[in-house]
């Protein structure tokens, strides 16, 4: 069965969830944030999934701009980090992710080549709008699918259901892009066909599936779709 649709995790996989802490250590008067924003990045990215997991296990949805808030809140604590202004100019800075530098290129050859294409998020609505404009990429995405509207987060297989109630797709018609190992396993799972981007060449996540590809960026993603 050919490819039809595209679908892409949005933070980590087209917008570079790092951007935020690399921007604002690049200000003037942050030579505390200079000094750690990577780790601090690092341990923003993990909280927020974690706290994703948690909630979703204990039945505790929140949307994701306040999982990202406590995950910043954590970060920033531990790496001995307490300034109110530079927490709100972090968070002002997330609702303006730069995209990856091959996104804009392979979204518009994707569509010139006719598959549906969208995204598939955790993102609450209002910050995955604020990411595809501040992208440039509106125009190349059919539709930006968030988990708000069934309550719970990935890897949930309500959240992949997504997918074939919006684009009238089977499963196996569909090309699922992230850069999380264990989110490209759940879509394997789910029946998707999967590209793990895994561009920190990280090792495989130990779960009961994996991942049908593994890319190291998504440069080749519309040749690969033709393919298979």
């Amino acid at each position: 069965m050919t490819i039809t649709t595209c679908i892409f995790d949005a933070y980590g996989t087209l917008f570079d969830v790092s951007a935020a802490a690399r921007i604002a250590a690049s200000e003037p008067g942050r030579d505390d944030l200079a000094a750690c924003w990577q780790k601090l990045a690092s341990d923003w990215r993990l909280k927020q999934l974690q706290y994703t997991w948690l909630r979703a296990v204990a039945d505790a949805h929140d949307d994701f701009w306040e999982v990202t808030q406590n995950g910043l809140d954590w970060a920033m604590e531990n790496n001995g980090l307490n300034d109110a202004e530079l927490r709100e100019r972090l968070l002002q800075l997330y609702w303006e992710l730069q995209a990856y530098a091959e996104v804009p290129k392979m979204l518009g050859q994707l569509k010139q080549a006719g598959f549906n294409t969208g995204i598939l998020s955790n993102g609450s609505p209002a910050m995955l709008e604020g990411a595809v404009s501040s992208a440039g990429v509106g125009e190349m995405l059919d539709d930006t699918l968030s988990v708000e509207s069934v309550g719970v987060f990935k890897p949930h297989k309500k959240v992949y259901d997504l997918v074939g109630q919006r684009f009238g797709c089977a499963p196996k018609e569909v090309l699922f892009v992230s850069s999380n190992g264990w989110d490209a396993a759940g879509a394997a799972g789910y029946g998707f066909q999967t590209v793990w981007v895994n561009r920190a060449v990280e090792p495989m996540d130990r779960l009961p599936w994996t991942p049908s590809h593994v890319l190291s960026d998504l440069t080749s993603i519309p040749d690969l779709a033709a393919k298979i």
